[in-house]
């Protein structure tokens, strides 16, 4: 019996072995080589991560709505979300579920299928508002003849992000000049505890005048005068304190150390481009993985917090301007330093301006936010760059306002040759909403006047 059961299990291990031996080989293959198997192009939101298959995907069961939701709800609840999942689970619209189910984000969002999709990755038709909106005309004569595939025209209407086009937002904007009396963005919070000194540097003793400058770099920056010292950053994530500096020091600092004390901004960072690879655990994006035009210099550049903010200078001035400059080529990117916006940043530098006056990069893509915190309010840096692109209007709120009124805010944005100038000029194009809403309100206060006088 023993002699048949070591000759089962024999023959049992010659079909183990090479079985086991195969799975290893096709998973090796599908690690490395898993791009062969994308059905198409994925959209301009989520290239980075087309190779994290399982961020999306749930094998043999399509794309999971909670990992849309794991990216995107935060953004969305921000919004005031225009079209909640909640509008379409009311019984009363169980109509239109079944003609259009918005319930789900692949409904109007799918991914490769680039012969079909259209900016914000939409891959419905475009005049998908019909099947709720029929009757719209009736309701406001002003969209009387305008046709459906017009509704998301810049400076329109978005399904999800209306903050900017609320008509009581746009009537409390009317008449407003193109520049503001005081064209300003906010200051950032500043924090000030017992300042460092070189003395106080608790690094390994310098080993070179390199090293040496480290130290001067590190002494002159917010970190130094906030108290932050050498292992604070440089510490491994699992050192015990028990142990001796030798033991804990890593020269590599990553994005995850920075978090430890700029939570907010590492989040943010992680949710846009530059980061969102990070999120995935895939190796961090470089220039030339983009598709959007990068200076060839930069090719092989790996994105993390040290890429603009350089290590043990952190200048949060070079990261504005001269950080982006350095990989970014399109013509909206090369336009800027002869226009108007630069020329305030310059001033700015040179002291001839007030400080937050200037007008970098990073005004607009890394907008400054007002966070209330208590009876305080905190100014932070948003970090995703990407967070008021698409679609441009989202930028209204947060950069255009400090310093433009929103007709002008909403002509420019909608003014695609003036943004490759980078808004150098006049916009070209003029956007209709505010026309409208003051048309509705003087309708509005006739209709109330006229029904006053037949009381």
């Amino acid at each position: 019996m023993d002699g048949t059961w070591s000759t089962v299990w024999t023959y049992l291990g010659w079909g183990i072995v090479p079985l086991g031996l195969s799975v290893y080989l096709a998973l090796s293959f599908w690690s490395e080589h898993r791009a062969m198997f994308l059905p198409g192009q994925t959209t301009a939101g989520h290239y980075q991560i087309e190779l994290a298959c399982q961020a999306c995907h749930t094998p043999f069961a399509g794309v999971k709505q909670s990992a849309c939701l794991d990216c995107h709800a935060a953004e969305l609840e921000r919004a005031n979300d225009s079209h909640p999942s909640s509008k379409f689970t009311d019984p009363r619209n169980a109509d239109r579920v079944a003609i259009l189910d918005a319930r789900l984000c692949v409904t109007c969002h799918r991914e490769h299928r680039p012969a079909q999709t259209r900016p914000v990755g939409v891959t419905l038709a475009m005049d998908y508002c019909f099947h709720c909106h029929a009757d719209l005309a009736e309701e406001r004569p002003s969209h009387a003849g305008l046709g459906f595939a017009t509704c998301a025209n810049a400076g329109c209407h978005n399904f999800h992000d209306n903050t900017a086009l609320y008509e009581d937002f746009l009537l409390e904007h009317l008449h407003e000049p193109a520049l503001l009396d005081n064209p300003v963005v906010p200051l950032r919070a500043i924090f000030q505890p017992r300042p460092l000194g070189r003395a106080d540097a608790d690094g390994p003793p310098p080993r070179s005048p390199d090293d040496q400058r480290l130290f001067e770099d590190w002494v002159s920056t917010r970190h130094a005068q906030a108290g932050i010292n050498c292992t604070d950053c440089h510490r491994q994530p699992d050192s015990g304190a028990s142990q001796t500096s030798e033991k804990i020091w890593t020269d590599r600092v990553g994005h995850a150390v920075c978090q430890s004390c700029h939570q907010a901004e590492a989040e943010g960072f992680l949710a846009g481009r530059h980061g969102m690879r990070l999120a995935q655990q895939l190796p961090p994006m470089r220039p030339e993985l983009a598709r959007q035009p990068m200076k060839t210099s930069a090719h092989g550049r790996e994105l993390g917090c040290l890429s603009c903010h350089s290590a043990h200078r952190f200048d949060t001035r070079q990261a504005a301007v001269e950080a982006c400059l350095a990989c970014h080529d399109d013509a909206h990117s090369r336009a800027y330093t002869g226009s108007a916006h630069f020329r305030l940043w310059q001033k700015e530098l040179a002291g001839q301006l007030p400080p937050g006056s200037g007008v970098s990069c990073a005004t607009c893509h890394l907008p400054r936010e007002i966070h209330r915190q208590g009876e305080t309010d905190t100014v932070r840096v948003q970090h995703n760059q990407n967070g008021n692109l698409r679609p441009n209007e989202k930028m209204l709120r947060s950069a255009c306002l400090q310093c433009h009124g929103l007709g002008f805010a909403l002509d420019a944005l909608a003014d695609p040759e003036l943004i490759a100038r980078n808004f150098s000029g006049q916009p070209a194009v003029h956007v209709a909403s505010l026309d409208m809403a003051e048309r509705r309100q003087a309708e509005t206060a006739r209709t109330d006047e006229q029904a006053e006088e037949g009381r």
